[in-house]
């Protein structure tokens, strides 16, 4: 998953490019001489590319992957750095042997301390070689962009830290906190587990950490100029809950219809969804995002409704005008939407069941059982079973942001991207954070790779990441870890 982004779309591909190349993105921003620190950051991007490009070859795909076969190939690298096999560990959950997770640690001098954890998932979503340009599980670099299946979701954020352990074992570097390194299978949900539900609750030793770092954040490009426009900070999540809608009688002859066919009462208890809108709600992460993004936004009567809402969160005429933008209407409220489909047993039969998938986003504060209500009240009608597809999630409480948290984020973006704003977001999509923030351990949505979220293509086709951008993460993350975890 990826940063919040609040610009509006318009398409920038060259002609001239091949077909599904993009222009790469050029920042307005005055890039600063780097610094000592920087330069001895970017060091080692040869290996980097070697071991980002080997990562992503690796199907991990729930279909016809091995997120296992990944671990233990990142693992191979840490060992050869220098790292015993007593601090790192493939863990494989007993009956799914494709489904490893990769356990590293560098201890840290303070044994008091509990360590930092460097959060990445290793799985990736479904891709169809005949559906792509590129082979989307051979890494392919043009025109500024590197295209393949988990480019950016999640093997950018995965390699930079593999990398990272990599680099610190190799320069002998001593961390005051432990660093502990966690890439692990099943966030994308195809997969049978989820590696970090599993991790808690079976292994919460191999897991625990003072706070970690994760996928949820990044930098925001207006790709209609290229510039800059916010560096993200995932402070919040929704909650994911599906639910299912199902609908059973007792079928027939399709040559005799009756008045009650499931597929139809089905269909008119999803428009009803349709038609529903949770209320407005606001927290102080999106009253927040909101009066930053009404400095940045562009449109007058956008911002004139931001600020209005920053000023008075809640229901009212700008919540309004704002519900009508995809992404804004996202960090606003509840939002739920019918997401697969299912009916009938023959072509000349009566349908006896018909079934949906409604997908819903819970804002923070709310519950699956009040959303689950909710959904029965627009609905109406008790022939119209709605049950959890999954049993429901804890709510996830935001994690604190804490000076101590974001001074070095701020610091370290002022000097790579001056005059960009650091800004806390609401992230409307669910990662793996949700399940650490429950279990008491703060997460952080954290890249410093800026993008464009209207050529990226997350769990799309010809998936992608700017060259430029990752390395500019690399570089970035290898410096805030090492603010965080001290020592020399």
């Amino acid at each position: 998953m990826s940063v919040l982004r609040l610009i509006a779309a318009a398409g920038v591909l060259a002609l001239a490019l091949p077909a599904g190349a993009k222009s790469p993105p050029s920042s307005s921003v005055s890039s600063p001489a780097p610094s000592k620190a920087d330069v001895a950051a970017r060091r080692g991007e040869a290996a980097f590319r070697a071991l980002y490009r080997e990562l992503v070859e690796i199907n991990t795909a729930a279909s016809t992957g091995s997120c296992t076969a990944a671990a233990e190939a990142m693992k191979v690298h840490l060992v050869a750095a220098g790292y015993p096999e007593s601090d790192l560990q493939v863990i494989v959950p007993p009956g799914h042997p494709k489904e490893g997770n990769l356990i590293g640690l560098l201890p840290g001098a303070d044994t008091k301390l509990k360590p930092l954890m460097l959060l990445a998932h290793i799985d990736v979503v479904e891709a169809k070689r005949e559906d792509w340009v590129r082979d989307p599980f051979k890494l392919t670099e043009e025109g500024g962009y590197f295209y393949a299946r988990g480019a950016e979701d999640d093997k950018s954020e995965a390699a930079i830290y593999a990398d990272m352990m990599v680099r610190f074992r190799n320069e002998g570097y001593r961390p005051n906190r432990g660093v502990r390194l966690a890439l692990t299978c099943g966030e994308e949900g195809a997969w049978p587990l989820d590696g970090v539900d599993w991790l808690i609750a079976n292994k919460r030793e191999a897991i625990d950490a003072a706070f970690a770092l994760n996928e949820g954040g990044g930098g925001s490009i207006d790709h209609t100029t290229g510039k800059y426009v916010f560096h993200g900070i995932e402070a919040a999540e929704k909650l994911y809950q599906d639910y299912t809608l199902e609908v059973t009688n007792a079928g027939g002859h399709s040559s005799r219809p009756v008045p009650d066919n499931a597929i139809y009462r089905l269909a008119g208890a999803l428009k009803k969804i349709e038609a529903y809108s949770f209320p407005v709600e606001a927290s102080p992460v999106t009253t927040a995002f909101f009066a930053r993004e009404a400095e940045l936004e562009l449109e007058p009567r956008k911002a004139a409704d931001m600020r209005a809402y920053a000023k008075a969160p809640g229901p009212g005429e700008a919540a309004e005008h704002l519900l009508k933008d995809p992404s804004a209407n996202s960090n606003l409220h509840t939002t739920c939407v019918a997401t697969e489909l299912a009916g009938g047993h023959a072509p000349n039969a009566l349908p006896q069941r018909a079934s949906a998938n409604v997908n819903c986003r819970i804002f923070p504060g709310l519950t699956a059982a009040a959303t689950k209500t909710a959904l029965e009240r627009a609905v109406g009608d008790v022939q119209v079973k709605i049950a959890y597809a999954k049993d429901p999630t804890p709510a996830s409480p935001p994690p604190p942001l804490t000076p101590e948290i974001m001074a070095p984020i701020e610091r370290l973006s002022a000097e790579m991207w001056p005059g960009v704003p650091v800004i806390p977001f609401l992230l409307a999509g669910a990662t793996d954070g949700s399940s650490l923030n429950s279990a008491g351990i703060p997460t952080y949505g954290v890249s410093g790779v800026f993008e464009d979220d209207e050529l990226s293509h997350e769990h799309g086709l010809n998936e992608s990441v700017p060259v430029k951008s990752l390395m500019d993460g690399r570089a970035f993350l290898y410096r805030l870890v090492k603010a965080y975890a001290g020592g020399k």
